[in-house]
């Protein structure tokens, strides 16, 4: 492995953009952004073209039983595990134009930059595009590269179900992209993506690339607080047990708490809250909601979610409603490999622009496909901050800076 040393070679900006584009016309929404869910017609026309292009490029496809799409560049050695990038091509039902797609896009633009200049790398490289990270229209987010890691057994994921009941194998069976008798991808040496923040965190601080380091870890719950339903008029404050109060004040308590934190590294949200027959004048007799709890390091995550639970039985016994709850998402903190973030550190410092080092508050397929092969990301910044949205955007100049690391990073661990 070489250290990223500063290249001549550059990436073509406008072609880049170009190819973002034109993929962002297949499945274009109303308000400039993209919905092609896993596996639709949509997902399966942008796998096509992507296809194509590799294809004009002599590179060949392999789509494994969970819908992961490798396309690889031959190195010059044979017999070399191949050096991967990617991301994915599945957006929300009204999702961005760059959100997972720069990281596929950006890595077809290395192939197109190394063929027009004839280099072959030693090692063979890889272009990945995993399927149905996105979740939104199978559950969970990230099922594809995860079964590639080993986390979910392929016949688990292959059964998931849509919202209309097709299963999850079915819909790619729909793609006719399936190839035959091949079970899973190929092993890597490593694995390099690119991606939009998704946060605001580089724009606010003047930041035109960031150094990922890790994965914040995630914990979600279901909580429900059952009180007694009552009439609002002839119920004294002191006889009522309200669910919908014990959950304001659960909910306040906790986003004190981590208020407080110094680092400012811990993070709680409130994502939905339901009151089953709401009424205007019944005081609630059952309040649920969901309750997701972050933090990049892992003990002090442990941390929050032992506080999180002493604060839910406090308010049971305050207000007099029971109280049940269930974890149903557990991510580690996932710290990304050493060798591959000094290489991506390198390949940011050669472009001489602002960045800084940080933890990704979302989740990646590169959380999955970290625990077997050695990764690092590359992140730039979005206006706003806003993602998994119409209005998502990335500029070219940024998309360039990062694809242009993305470049020097592959070319660096593949030794060409």
């Amino acid at each position: 492995m070489q250290a990223a040393a500063k290249t001549s070679l550059r990436i073509d900006k406008q072609r880049l953009w170009d190819s973002l584009m034109a993929m962002a016309e297949i499945g274009a929404t109303a308000k400039g952004g993209s919905c092609r869910l896993a596996f639709s017609d949509e997902d399966t026309q942008g796998r096509r073209l992507l296809i194509e292009w590799c294809e004009v490029l002599g590179c060949s496809t392999r789509v494994d039983e969970v819908g992961n799409l490798f396309i690889r560049r031959e190195g010059s050695e044979l017999g070399l595990d191949p050096v991967s990038t990617g991301s994915h091509l599945d957006t929300q039902p009204k999702g961005g134009r760059f959100d997972g797609i720069l990281g596929v896009l950006a890595g077809l633009e290395v192939f197109r930059a190394l063929d027009a200049q004839g280099i072959v790398t030693r090692r063979p490289l890889e272009l990945i595009v995993w399927g149905n990270e996105e979740g939104s229209r199978f559950s969970p987010a990230m099922v594809a590269s995860g079964t590639y890691a080993g986390v979910f057994d392929p016949a688990y994921t292959l059964a998931r179900e849509d919202g209309d009941g097709i299963t999850y194998g079915e819909a790619l069976a729909s793609t006719g992209l399936r190839t035959p008798d091949l079970k899973t991808g190929p092993r890597l040496d490593s694995y390099f993506e690119l991606h939009i923040e998704q946060g605001p965190v580089l724009e606010q601080e003047g930041k035109s690339l960031g150094v990922v380091t890790g994965v914040q870890g995630i914990r979600w719950f279901d909580v429900t607080l059952s009180g007694v339903a009552a009439h609002a008029g002839p119920t004294p404050m002191r006889y009522r047990r309200d669910a919908m109060m014990a959950a304001a004040r659960l909910i306040d308590q906790i986003h004190q708490h981590v208020q407080t934190d110094p680092t400012g590294n811990a993070r709680v949200t409130v994502g939905t809250l339901n009151i089953p027959s709401a009424s205007r004048n019944v005081i609630p007799g059952e309040v649920s909601m969901t309750v997701d709890l972050r933090h990049v390091k892992e003990a002090e995550l442990e941390t929050l979610e032992a506080t999180f639970m002493k604060m839910l039985e406090k308010v049971s016994e305050e207000y007099g409603v029971r109280a049940e709850h269930e974890r149903i998402w557990k991510s580690e903190v996932v710290d990304f490999d050493a060798a591959c973030i000094e290489i991506v550190r390198q390949s940011v410092a050669n472009q001489d622009v602002p960045s800084r080092e940080m933890m990704s508050g979302a989740g990646h397929d590169a959380v999955y496909v970290s625990r077997v092969v050695p990764t690092a990301m590359i992140f730039v910044p979005c206006l706003d901050g806003i993602s998994h949205n119409e209005a998502e955007y990335a500029s070219p100049e940024d998309c360039a800076l990062g694809c242009q690391v993305l470049l020097e990073s592959l070319l660096a661990r593949a030794d060409y």
